[in-house]
């Protein structure tokens, strides 16, 4: 079958049907759900019973981009800050030094037992050196794993931040194999410029998009989403065009957005979970009806002697080595180095090869898809169980609830309390979003005069309100009180 203007919504609404209702079932069997949206693309292929013809390699890059943009700003937009802070050196560890190790171990490995050149196989390490955010969010917020010692933490920032990484190096070493001449050492530079650009733009478009969203008066809250979208594509798009790194800008314009005071913030955050969930569908789909199954199968043999060097070997030596510095038990080390899952990033990274057009690009395309579907089958359905056998898994009673679980899942607080604004206090006249209010609690409705009304983060206090707040614990509410009477807070 060829898609065509005329049949493109109906193929697509039917795979995209599929996929929601199988997803709902997978876990029951045990297989990841986004392996699942995987296979259904393959089965729509050109190879499978739908007979999809799909061979455009930019254009699934194309969607790759753009759906890696919101699984990233999603992830980053969840990240508690609180969280991630007592691991963030940890993190960025895993992200930097574990990626390079795992890159050039393995690169060495298929260097051995191929007739790649050592560019070649470089790149292929490359390729699949970071772990996948949507493999990794997706599948341990859908096992609900609660792990001990900020191990989840430091597993989602890992996976959020370190495919600017493999990125950086897939590019550089791409371009070390297209130019033979290049030496090694020309690749430092452009590393340097990708990271520290892509940092001080994610920074500086962090600051700037949250002034934006809580200064801008729009007439429906409905448009708040829209604008973070405009402003998450313009923070990578602008990145990338200075030179620097914009899957790095949008993970840390998403993190620092995520731990501030917005406007209509419940809503921005609603409408990325659901997004995000979107894309991964969309991504994994694509890039299921961009394999053709009957080219992989010649590299079976070597594809798995690669994975599984990879998992037992490439993936602990660079988790090892990156966190020696750090005190860490052994076991969640262990556990860290088993969550390396490999899902649709290498795949999308695999496809910078094909449009390049050298010589080996087909069977890196064939040995990294390979390579994603046997980590995402091995490592993803015995995530719980690895958990278990380390010790590092918290009992079903311990799991906790997040700020962003709350404002997601509209859970009840301990107690309300009500607040009358006096004459004296100094919230009268300002916005809800710029009182500097605890995270604890929220703010459920306002009582002016004979109305009632519901509060957003743009709600501005008069004085005479009378504020119905839920909160965890009474000393919250004694910073409640404070905040709304004094200027200092």
């Amino acid at each position: 079958m060829h898609l065509t203007i005329e049949n493109i919504l109906l193929v697509g609404s039917l795979l995209l049907l599929i996929s929601v209702f199988a997803g709902k079932t997978s876990y029951k069997f045990g297989v990841p759900t986004l392996l699942l949206f995987l296979g259904i693309g393959m089965l729509a292929g050109s190879d499978g019973i739908g007979g999809i013809r799909f061979n455009d390699p930019k254009l699934a890059q194309f969607i790759g981009i753009v759906s890696l943009n919101f699984i990233l700003f999603s992830g980053g937009l969840d990240t508690s800050w609180k969280a991630v802070k007592p691991v963030l050196w940890e993190g960025i560890a895993l992200s930097t030094v574990g990626v390079l190790l795992t890159a050039i171990s393995l690169g060495t490995f298929v260097w051995f037992i191929t007739d790649f050149t050592i560019y070649e196989s470089m790149l292929l390490g490359s390729i699949v050196s970071s772990t996948d955010a949507a493999a990794v969010f997706s599948i341990l917020r859908s096992k609900n794993l609660a792990l001990k010692k900020n191990l989840r933490p430091t597993l989602e920032l890992e996976s959020g931040s370190n495919d600017p990484m493999a990125y950086v190096l897939t590019l550089a070493f791409l371009t070390l194999v297209i130019n033979q001449d290049q030496h090694v050492l020309s690749i430092i530079p452009m590393f340097f410029q990708q990271m520290i650009l892509g940092g001080i733009a994610g920074i500086g478009f962090g600051f700037l998009s949250k002034f934006i969203i809580n200064k801008i008066k729009l007439d429906f809250e409905g448009l708040y989403p829209v604008l973070a979208i405009a402003l998450m594509f313009l923070t990578f798009a602008a990145t990338d065009f200075i030179g620097g790194n914009g899957f790095l800008a949008i993970y840390i314009c998403a993190v620092y957005l995520g731990n501030q005071d917005l406007i209509h913030k419940k809503t921005i955050l609603k409408m990325f979970d659901g997004l995000a969930w979107l894309m991964q569908i969309v991504l994994f789909l694509t890039l299921g009806l961009l394999v053709f199954p009957s080219q992989i199968v010649p590299y079976i043999g070597i594809g798995l002697l690669i994975s599984i060097f990879l998992i037992v070997v490439a993936r602990p030596v660079g988790i090892l080595i990156s966190l020696m510095f750090f005190k860490m038990k052994l076991r969640r080390r262990a556990y860290i180095s088993w969550v390396g899952l490999r899902g649709a990033v290498p795949i999308v990274f695999a496809t910078y090869p094909l449009l390049a057009g050298i010589e080996k690009a087909d069977m890196i395309f064939n040995i990294v898809f390979f390579i994603s579907v046997t980590s995402i089958l091995i490592q993803g359905t015995t995530l719980s169980v690895v958990a278990k056998w380390l010790r590092v898994a918290l009992p079903e009673e311990s799991k906790k609830i997040t700020r962003i679980d709350q404002l997601l899942l509209d859970l009840p607080k301990s107690a309300l309390q009500e607040f009358e604004i006096l004459a004296d206090y100094f919230s009268i006249d300002k916005r809800i979003v710029d009182l500097n209010f605890p995270e604890s609690a929220f703010i459920v409705m306002i009582k002016r005069g004979k109305q009632f009304i519901r509060p957003g983060g743009s709600t501005v206090i008069k004085e005479g309100d009378i504020l119905m707040v839920l909160a965890d614990k009474e000393e919250d509410y004694t910073q409640v009180s404070e905040c709304l009477k004094n200027s200092l807070l």
